[in-house]
């Protein structure tokens, strides 16, 4: 039985992708096969300092979802149900890395119901390969310069490197390689 949109269900996958990890590329790759339409949303976040901008962030989830024509990058702010309407989403994605997760993500859907129950939340599992995988340990082990390889998508950790290296008041920050060129 197809949807009203003869499988062309728009979806929005929000997130502050600070930065994007093979974590969130996973739940990225398995929405777009469901969904007909996957908008992936940038959240300005003003509670949180982030280390790439807005609009570094969408450049790079451009760059490494290419590949999937029927994901489009943008971003928002305010209240996340106001712009799924506005994009006229009937389904939210969230990820889920493990239960400590869903607790959270229950009270949002949850609240995001209340505001608009014409749209519905979904939950993924992230792959339990990428279940310990989040922004913060990603930007904390490259800020110390550990390897984040098979961690994120190359542009990802060559731009990660390159923010580290770019006048860093840390020692750890002035010890990292800096990328030059094709891998």
């Amino acid at each position: 039985m197809k949807g009203e949109n003869d499988g062309k269900t728009t979806a929005v996958y929000p997130g502050s992708f600070d930065p994007v990890t093979n974590g969130h590329l996973d739940i990225i790759r398995r929405a777009a096969n469901v969904f007909g339409r996957l908008i992936v949303a940038v959240g300005a976040n003003a509670a949180k300092t982030p280390l790439f901008s807005v609009a570094e962030r969408v450049e790079l989830l451009r760059s490494v979802t290419r590949d999937l024509p029927n994901v489009e990058i943008d971003h928002f702010d305010g209240l996340l149900v106001d712009y799924a309407r506005s994009k006229g989403a009937k389904v939210i994605i969230k990820g889920l890395r493990a239960v400590s997760d869903f607790e959270y993500e229950l009270q949002m859907a949850s609240i995001n119901h209340r505001l608009d129950d014409r749209i519905e939340t979904f939950f993924m599992m992230t792959s339990p390969k990428y279940s310990f995988l989040s922004s913060s340990i990603i930007r904390e082990v490259a800020r110390l310069n550990g390897s984040i390889a098979g961690l994120v998508p190359e542009e990802v950790e060559t731009a990660l490197r390159a923010k580290f290296s770019a006048g860093g008041s840390s020692p750890e920050r002035s010890r990292l390689p800096s990328q030059s060129g094709p891998r």
